[in-house]
């Protein structure tokens, strides 16, 4: 096949189907605003058709609220259509499922150009800006997420074990393997995993990489988890607050910069007191400044205001410390004799109803635009924000977080210059369909709530 000789890429793709007599390809990509992984499926016989040209969808599905409603205004309707655009650099084989894999997507106009809605677009975007300022961000995600049984009454936690206790990590073992097993399979390493705070709370944390492979392998693990929990009986959930009296789950996000020459970690000072340099204060500086309007996207879901409370290991203050797991941002303790390329910051207020995709683009630009301002985050926070007066905060400028999805999506709507980051179509539509989320929640009980947020994440 031609298209096999001119690309070595596609000759391993093809070389895949035949050994595994694949079925079904998948054509996969996430909606930026609901954060569901949509897509089609095609004939693996039929590959060569379409890896170029691609396949029809309507834009209309972008602009869907969370009950899966188009929503009143919105810019795309049943009328016209987009392409959904395989990269070949993501095929992977689904382990939980016979003879079908898939390819993440980008999405086009019929023009041939990218479309402006694409989240993997926005993204691409955020990492070409960097690369013209010679640098190169790399990012890990930790992720929460609760296993669950199925009652009469609803879901209850999978077990009742405690924090980090070694029974916890016994209980779900055959499932945990399972999903370790599944991701190795899909070129994805699981570098920890222990048992989390809440019971039936799991983490785990995926290797170090290149922002675009780590946002594509944050959907991959969301569903290798759910898929091979399901295959157990078992339901898993990346929901910001699935059960009210437990603690939340987050997803963590772990950044560095790094000079695309040399190949050095930008953030490493070994004459800082916490291994950071300057850069890596300006980044923090950049994450601080714009916190108000990143929450109305890296935590976009009515329900993920339950997890931001102070005092919770989730961050609702807008700070940073040396592990201050309080603050919205920490600087995580370098490993040992790995310090320079080791040093990195974490972003805790981000959970799994962000698309990965518009999460990293949006810390990315925020944190370029700290960079470039040279904006100074004040002195670092060694105490729990929580603990300290309000006049006290005042005094060192630590504001509250938004306590409601409505009053970050208004301090996005204020900051001009994450809405230019974004670009003029999806911010406006983002924020259209966010505020027909706030407006379905509204005088919905808690169970409603729950429900909804425990399937779709």
């Amino acid at each position: 096949m031609q298209l096999e000789k001119n690309n070595p890429k596609l000759k391993q793709v093809f070389d895949q189907i035949r050994k595994n007599e694949l079925e079904l390809i998948r054509f996969l990509y996430c909606n930026g605003i609901d954060n569901k992984i949509r897509g089609k499926a095609v004939q693996a016989k039929s590959l060569g058709s379409f890896i170029e040209t691609g396949v029809g969808h309507p834009g209309a599905l972008l602009c869907f609220n969370m009950a899966d409603l188009p929503v009143d205004g919105r810019a795309f309707t049943s009328v016209g259509e987009v392409r959904i655009v395989p990269d070949p650099d993501t095929f992977g084989i689904i382990p939980y499922l016979p003879k079908v894999a898939y390819m993440f997507s980008d999405l086009y106009k019929l023009d041939k150009t990218p479309w402006e809605m694409c989240p993997r677009y926005f993204l691409k975007r955020m990492i070409k800006r960097a690369e013209e300022k010679g640098l190169i961000i790399k990012a890990a995600i930790e992720n929460e997420f609760y296993l669950a049984r199925k009652t009469d009454s609803g879901f209850e936690p999978f077990d009742h074990s405690n924090c980090y206790a070694s029974d916890g990590m016994d209980y779900p073992h055959t499932v945990i393997l399972d999903i370790i097993n599944g991701l190795r399979k899909q070129g994805i390493e699981v570098e920890q995993f222990y048992s989390e705070y809440g019971g039936g709370q799991e983490e785990m944390t995926l290797v170090y990489d290149d922002v675009l492979k780590t946002a594509d392998n944050q959907l991959i693990f969301r569903e290798t988890v759910k898929g091979i929990a399901e295959k157990h009986g078992v339901y898993a959930s990346f929901a910001p607050k699935p059960f009210l009296e437990l603690t939340g789950n987050g997803s963590h996000i772990h950044l560095s910069v790094w000079d695309k020459e040399t190949g050095i970690n930008l953030f490493g000072d070994p004459d800082d007191k916490y291994w950071l340099s300057k850069q890596g204060y300006f980044f923090i500086g950049g994450l601080i400044r714009h916190i108000q309007g990143l929450l109305a996207l890296t935590a976009p879901s009515v329900n993920s205001y339950r997890r931001l409370q102070p005092e919770r290991l989730s961050s609702a203050f807008a700070c940073y410390g040396p592990d201050n797991r309080e603050a919205t941002v920490r600087i995580s303790s370098p490993f040992w004799g790995r310090e320079a390329e080791s040093i990195n910051i974490e972003y805790r207020a981000a959970d799994a109803s962000a698309n990965p995709h518009i999460a990293l683009g949006s810390l990315i630009a925020a944190g370029l635009d700290g960079m470039e301002k040279k904006m100074k985050p004040g002195e670092p926070l060694l105490r729990d924000p929580a603990w300290l007066s309000k006049e006290e905060r005042k005094q060192k400028g630590i504001e509250r977080y938004s306590t409601c999805l409505d009053l970050a999506l208004n301090a996005l709507q204020k900051n001009e210059f994450l809405l230019e980051a974004l670009g003029e179509v999806l911010a406006k539509e983002y924020l259209l369909i966010k505020r027909a989320d706030c407006e379905l929640f509204k005088g919905k009980n808690d169970a409603f709530e729950i429900d909804l947020h425990f399937y779709k994440y």
